[in-house]
Order: C-alpha cells, then structure tokens, then sequence
C-alpha cells in the first residue's frame, strides 16, 4: 500500500511539472481571444444595453496579455494538483496507519513474548558469565594469597638470617671494644622479636610483625654504623696490624724505609693508606731521593688535593678532592717511563691520570725513602742530624705503604683499597708493609 502512494505521488508531481513546462513556443498563433460586444459592461456588473449604433471591431491583445493569462491558468491548475495530491496523500497515511494498527493488533503478543523470551536468555547468560569470573577471581585471590604467604616466609627467612649477619658483625666489633654491650642487647632484642614473630605467625599478625622488626632492624643498622664509623676511626683500615702515628708537626719527625732490595726501574707502584690531621699548602706523605736529584718519586698532599711527581715537580699529574682531614683514605699512585704514561688512584679508583710525565726518564738505585718528610736539597749527610722543613711536616696516621717496580693493574689496586679485605696482605716487591725495615724517628710512634 505504501508502494502504491507513493507511486501516485510521483505520477502527480510528473504531471505538474509537465504542464507548468510545457508552454507554446509562439503565443500569437495558439491563443484567441473573442470578446464580446457587451464585455466591458459585463465585467463591470451593469445590465447590457442596447447600442444605438454598431460597435466597432475591438483591437487584437498583445502577447503580453496573453502570456499573463496563460500564466494565471497555469497557476491555477497546479494549485488544482497539489490540492489533489496532499488530498491523497492524507488517504494513503489514514490507510497506512490502519494497517499498522492491524499489524500490531495481530502481532503485539507474540514479539512481547519473543523480548521477554530473550531478555530471560540474556540474563542466564549475564548470570553464568557473572558466576565464571567469581570463580576466577577466587582462584587468583587464592593464589595471590600463596605468592603473598610465600613471600612473608622469604622475608622472615631473610629476617632471620640478617640478624644472624648482624650477630656475627656484632661479635667481630666486640673485639675492638668500647659498645658491645649494647649492641649484644640490640642482638637479644632482635631476636626475641623473630621468636614473637614464629609464634604469632598463625595468629594473623605476621605483617604488623614484620613492620616491627623492620623498624627494630633499621634502628640497629643505625646505631651499628655509628659504632663502626667511631671505631674505624681508631682502627687501622684493612685489616693492617701496624701503623706509623706522626703526632705532631715537627722538623725532625719522620720515617726512613729501607727497600728489601736495589732497584733501577723506568716503572713504579706506590700505594698506602693515610688519615692526615691537618694538611696545609705543601704536606709530603712518600719521597724518594737520589745523591743526583733529590725530587725522584714524590707523592704529596694539598689540601684536600693529592700530586704524584716524577723527576721534579715540572712533572706532575693531580687528583683533586681526594682526601679528608680525619678519616682514612686509599691513595695509589703509578708511572711508566713509556709515554710517561701517570695516574692516580683513590678509594680503588682511578681520580686523574696524564701522559708525558718524565716520558724516557729512568729511577735511580741507592736513593732514599723516607714517609712524612723529604730531605729536598739538603740530602742527607752523616757528619749531621736530619733536620727538615716543619711545615712540610705530616701529622696523622699512615699504615700499609707498598711500593712496586713495575705497574699494577687496576683490579690488584681495588683489591687494596677494600675496607673489609686483607689489603696489607699484598705487599710489594721493592717495600713491603709488615716486612721492610722501616724506622721511625723524631716522636714517630709504632701503633697496634
């Protein structure tokens, strides 16, 4: 039926266009106009008269008369069609909306129990979905809960075996003296609180626990750096048994070294571990001199920098901020006559390295070496006593000092440098620490 409407909608809207289109192409010979002799009177609504003498023939219209009229004919004939087509379009709706009535009269209960019908589907599958992904959450939750229990039985182990680490430190540091009782009351404390921690576990405070021993262990950690560092301080690094205190700044303080053989080398290997007091613009930690040139090796502090020379101070290579007044520090420092190829090594690190230094030049044997002090020009004469320049003067503490004649690699100086390692148990071929003859001299002290 819609089909049917619409097709007579479009056979009259064709019609419409046809005929407003549709006009003749020469007015003059298509349109004639016979008026009257009474059709002004007429139009003018009078009641005809009779003329007394003939009326003569009117004039002819012009084509634009015509075309007006043509055209108000026009007009009228197509409000005639739309007049007619919205009359049946209306018939075509009313039909149409009596048939959708009909349709869903007809129709109306069964798609009511189809939607329902499907929503019901719809929910038992939603339902089953729901159900599915409980289930797995269950699942994850369950292991989640294992992963979670496994992981505080790891920290409870590693809990565990920290305190037994720190246990053991706590021992090591009780041989120094001075706070380990304090420290084994921490120990005690700790682990009293991992026995709380075993029987408290199936109660279901494990994590508030753990919390606790947490804080308990950092406080410990704490307290136990502060007793390492103020024991470091008097200790001696490395696990060296022996060191050199220099106590005071004077002109006669100092520390002859006798080398375990003679060496003529174009390569050398200084290291040792130092503690200065005070360091001023120009403070002599090693040297070594020769009757020919009394500035062969010199290795010093200023400030807080550290120089390496090699045949005087025109040949030098300098690592800057490498020491602090009063705390102990690693200072290894190496040449090589090929290139002049010279660096400098702090805490195990290289701090500065330069090529050109003293590049060709060659030690010489029968020399001099002396810690703290240098003998500069005036080299040393036995008809004297050794007097030097005070203010050149080292003050502070100096232990494992090794000299090699060749060049050490940079894993053999890390190894030095280790706080916690056996660094005074490599010891170098030409001075080696705890086996040279060393001499100390001007209020020098031996420490233990």
């Amino acid at each position: 039926m819609a089909s049917i409407s619409m097709w007579t909608f479009l056979q009259a809207t064709c019609l419409v266009a046809s005929l407003s289109l549709a006009l003749p192409e020469n007015y003059e010979d298509d349109i004639e106009v016979d008026f009257g002799p009474n059709y002004f009177n007429e139009m003018e609504g009078e009641s005809p008269t009779p003329s007394p003498e003939p009326c003569k023939k009117s004039p002819a219209f012009t084509k634009w008369d015509k075309l007006f009229t043509m055209l108000e004919n026009s007009q009228m004939k197509e409000n005639m069609l739309l007049q007619y087509t919205d009359d049946i379009m209306k018939v075509e709706l009313q039909s149409l909306r009596g048939e959708m009535l009909q349709f869903v009269a007809q129709y109306g209960g069964s798609c009511a129990s189809a939607v329902e019908s499907s929503v019901r589907r719809v929910g038992s599958q939603t339902e089953t979905r729901l159900q599915n992904a409980l289930d797995r959450v269950r699942e994850v939750s369950a292991d989640q809960y294992t992963r979670h229990d496994k992981a505080l039985q790891q920290l409870l182990a590693a809990s565990a075996n920290q305190a037994a680490r720190l246990e053991r430190l706590e021992n090591g540091c009780l041989k120094w003296g001075g706070g380990g009782m304090a420290f084994q009351a921490k120990s005690l404390q700790a682990r009293h609180l991992m026995q709380e921690v075993t029987e408290t576990e199936n109660g279901g405070r494990l994590e508030k626990t753990l919390e606790t021993i947490s804080s308990e262990l950092q406080t410990i950690r704490e307290q136990l750096t502060l007793h390492t560092r103020s024991t470091f301080v008097n200790m001696l690094p490395s696990g060296c048994d022996t060191g050199l205190l220099f106590p005071t700044r004077s002109s006669i303080a100092h520390v002859e070294v006798t080398p375990k053989r003679p060496f003529q080398t174009s390569a050398v290997t200084i290291c040792l571990w130092v503690k200065p007091t005070q360091v001023l613009n120009k403070t002599v930690l090693f040297s070594y001199s020769t009757t020919g040139n009394a500035y062969e090796l010199q290795l010093v502090l200023n400030r807080q920098s550290v120089f390496f020379t090699v045949n005087g101070e025109a040949h030098l290579v300098e690592a800057s901020g490498a020491v602090q007044e009063g705390q102990w520090g690693h200072i290894c420092a190496v040449w090589s006559s090929q290139q002049g190829l010279s660096s400098l090594w702090v805490n195990g690190q290289q701090a500065a390295s330069s090529p050109g230094v003293a590049e060709g030049h060659e030690l010489r044997s029968k020399g001099s070496i002396l810690l703290g002090q240098e003998y500069g020009r005036h080299f040393r004469h036995l008809s004297k006593p050794d007097t030097f320049d005070a203010e050149l003067a080292f003050t502070g503490k100096m232990t494992g000092v090794n000299m090699w004649d060749h060049v050490l690699d940079s894993k053999e100086i890390t190894q030095q440098a280790r706080l916690d390692g056996s660094g005074c148990g490599i010891r170098g071929n030409v001075v080696a620490w705890g086996v040279s003859d060393i001499d100390p001299k001007g209020g020098v002290k031996l420490i233990y």
